[in-house]
């Protein structure tokens, strides 16, 4: 199963125009794929989101049986049995998806990205599953980023952040939340927020007012300065040293 769903990840770059020093991925929510999350973007901002020396990666998730659909094929990271976060986290699913997307981290490795300069982020199911990616999976990141998303009360996540020893180099977090969203109530998502935290992750959970289960312009303006921090141009970094 882990390598069929490897072949059918497709991936849309946004390119930077030039050999990048840093990058992101951005994982789109459940039924959704990678182009449609990149002209959302481009809609809300008026432009792609895009920078000089960060390349952004949108995969498209696997076609796959998705149970609160009625088990039709959609475009889904993970199955679960329900939206909501009392349900018991499908942890077999969850897992086939770690492979592809380490896949994603590693062939930027093997570009010369260091771990330290890469962020991974979603909207809503793809947030979910970038907290799995940063948390449990890799925990070398430079940072994380989850848009309307939460996890299970039960999550592997937690798990193994108890287990963690350090606690100091932990990818730093980033989540936003609209108060109106019907699908993914702000409660789900602060409390998925309180748990992170009160296991050692540092961040910022951020309430965006009447705001249901979407992105929004402002979201997308903070979440670019908030990469900009993190993943700061090589090259300024040079031109300051050689004014030492």
């Amino acid at each position: 199963m882990k390598s069929n769903i490897m072949n059918l990840i497709r991936n849309q770059i946004s390119h930077t125009g030039r050999f990048h020093s840093a990058s992101v991925i951005f994982l789109h929510g459940s039924g959704d794929n990678g182009t449609n999350l990149m002209e959302w973007i481009n809609f809300l901002l008026g432009r792609n989101m895009t920078f000089d020396h960060i390349k952004i990666i949108y995969p498209t998730a696997p076609l796959q049986p998705y149970t609160p659909n009625g088990g039709q094929l959609s475009n889904v990271w993970f199955d679960r049995d329900s939206i909501s976060i009392n349900a018991p986290e499908n942890r077999c699913s969850v897992e086939e998806i770690y492979c592809p997307i380490n896949k994603i981290i590693e062939e930027e490795v093997g570009n010369g990205i260091p771990l330290n300069r890469i962020i991974v982020g979603g909207f809503s199911m793809g947030g979910a599953l970038a907290l799995h990616t940063g948390y449990h999976i890799n925990t070398e990141l430079a940072g994380i980023f989850a848009c309307s998303s939460f996890l299970n009360y039960d999550s592997v996540v937690y798990d193994s952040l108890s287990r963690h020893n350090d606690k100091t180099h932990l990818p730093e977090l980033l989540m936003f939340h609209g108060d109106r969203d019907p699908l993914v109530p702000m409660e789900w998502g602060q409390t998925t927020f309180n748990k992170l935290t009160e296991l050692g992750v540092k961040g910022t959970f951020t309430t965006l007012s009447n705001t249901f289960h979407e992105l929004k312009k402002r979201e997308l303006l903070d979440l670019n300065r908030w990469i900009l921090s993190k993943l700061p141009s090589l090259e300024n970094n040079a031109d300051e040293d050689s004014k030492c």
